[in-house]
C-alpha cells in the first residue's frame, strides 16, 4: 500500500511541531544542508538557501529553543533596565531619549539573534533570578545601583555606562559628558552669553554628575558664578518649574541669566513658553539649548538648539559590543565612547548684539 502524498508546505502530522527533518524531507535536501541554509552557514547557492528558508517559513518551522540553549549554553535573552527610573519603573518609554535607546537596543539585538526582556528599575533579585538571561543592559544606573552589584555577583555580564569600567564581567558604552558640556557652553559664550544658567535633574547618574562637574569647572575658569536649578523628579512639570526658578531667581534685571542650558529632559515648546511667560524673548534676551531628542525642537518658533546624546548610536554600539563579548566569551572589561551632536538652531544664535 502506497503512502498518500502530503500537502506541500505542511508538517507530516497535523498539530505536531515541525522538525528540521520535516523541512529537509519537504525540499529533498539533507538535514545538515537545511540547517546550514537556515543558520546562514556553509557553502550553499543562493537558490538552495532560499528554497530551504521558504519551505521553513511555509511549514511554520521554529528552532527548538531548549535544544539550542543546551547546545550553545545561551538562551539568547538580554535583560534591559533603566536605572534612573526606579521610582516609576515603567514610565521611561515616555521619554524621547529612552524610547529611542530602548527601541534601537531591541532592534539591534534582534538582528543579532537575541531578544530583549524589559525589567523594572530597582529590581529585586527574585524578579530576574529565574530568567535565563545571557546579559543585562543597565541604562543610566544611579550611584551605587544595587542591581549592578547583584547581577555581577550572580555571574551575569552587565552592559552599562562608564561607571562600571574596570569591573570584572562589566562592559560599557557612553558619551563624553564633560566634552559635550564644554562644547555647548563654549558655543553660548561665543554667541555673547555671560550669565549661563543650567537646569539639572536631581540625579546621580554618571552623565549628570559629569555635566555638573564640567559646568562648575567651566564657570571657575572664567570667574563666573554658578547658576543651577534642580528638577526634583523627571517629567515636564518638574523640569518647567525648575526652568522658571532658574529664570526668576535673581531680582536685578541686569543679573538675570542671558543663556539657559536645560539638561533635564523636557518638551522644548514648554521650555520656550516658560521663558516667554517670565518676560524673556528667545534668542534676544535669552539663548536656549536643550539636551533633548524631541523632534518638536526643530519646529518651534524659533527652532530650539539641542544637544543630542545619540541614543540610537549608543544602543547600536553597545548592543554590538554586547553580542561580541557574549559570542567570544570575553570577561575583561571593555567599552566604547560615542560622540554627541550639537544641533545649533536659531534659539542659541544672537539676532542682534548682546
Amino acid at each position: 500500500m502506497t503512502e498518500a502524498p502530503r500537502q506541500a508546505g505542511k508538517p507530516s502530522q497535523a498539530g505536531s511541531r515541525v522538525r528540521l527533518v520535516d523541512v529537509a524531507r519537504e525540499v529533498g535536501l539533507s538535514k545538515t544542508t537545511v540547517s546550514a541554509a537556515l543558520n546562514g552557514t556553509g557553502r550553499l547557492s543562493p537558490a538552495v538557501r532560499e528554497k530551504a528558508r521558504e519551505a521553513a517559513r511555509a511549514m511554520g518551522y521554529r528552532p527548538n529553543a531548549t535544544a539550542r540553549q543546551l547546545r550553545t549554553g545561551r538562551a539568547r535573552l538580554i535583560g534591559y533596565v533603566v536605572g534612573e527610573m526606579a521610582h516609576a519603573p515603567w514610565t521611561f518609554l515616555e521619554s524621547p531619549y529612552f524610547a529611542q535607546l530602548t527601541g534601537a537596543t531591541a532592534a539591534t539585538a534582534l538582528r543579532r539573534g537575541y531578544a530583549v526582556v524589559l525589567l523594572p528599575a530597582g529590581s529585586l533579585q527574585r524578579e530576574w533570578a529565574d530568567l535565563p538571561l545571557d546579559a543585562v543592559v543597565v541604562a543610566d544606573p544611579v550611584a551605587g545601583d544595587r542591581i549592578v552589584d547583584d547581577l555581577l555577583a550572580a555571574g551575569i555580564p552587565v552592559f552599562s555606562d562608564r561607571s562600571v569600567e574596570g569591573r570584572a564581567g562589566a562592559h560599557w558604552v557612553d558619551v563624553d559628558a564633560a566634552a559635550a558640556t564644554r562644547e555647548t557652553l563654549d558655543h553660548l559664550w561665543q554667541e555673547g552669553a555671560r550669565r549661563t544658567a543650567m537646569v539639572l535633574p536631581d540625579s546621580t547618574t554618571g552623565f549628570h554628575t559629569g555635566v555638573l562637574a564640567a559646568y562648575r569647572d567651566w564657570c571657575a575658569a572664567r570667574g563666573l558664578p554658578e547658576r543651577i536649578a534642580r528638577a526634583a523628579t523627571p517629567g515636564n512639570g518638574p523640569v518647567v518649574a525648575a526652568v522658571e526658578t532658574a529664570l526668576t531667581g535673581t531680582v536685578e534685571k541686569s543679573e538675570r541669566p542671558d543663556a539657559l542650558l536645560v539638561v533635564a529632559e523636557a518638551n522644548p515648546p514648554l521650555v520656550l513658553e516658560a521663558a516667554r511667560r517670565n518676560g524673556y524673548e528667545v534668542p534676544d534676551d535669552l539663548l536656549l539649548v536643550c539636551v533633548s531628542e524631541d523632534m518638536t525642537a526643530e519646529h518651534t518658533q524659533p527652532p530650539v538648539t539641542t544637544l543630542s546624546l545619540q541614543p540610537r548610536e549608543v544602543a547600536q554600539a553597545g548592543t554590538n559590543l554586547l553580542v561580541s563579548v557574549l559570542e567570544l566569551g570575553r570577561a575583561e572589561s571593555s567599552g566604547v565612547l560615542v560622540p554627541t551632536r550639537l544641533d545649533v538652531r536659531e534659539s542659541s544664535r544672537r539676532s542682534r548684539p548682546g
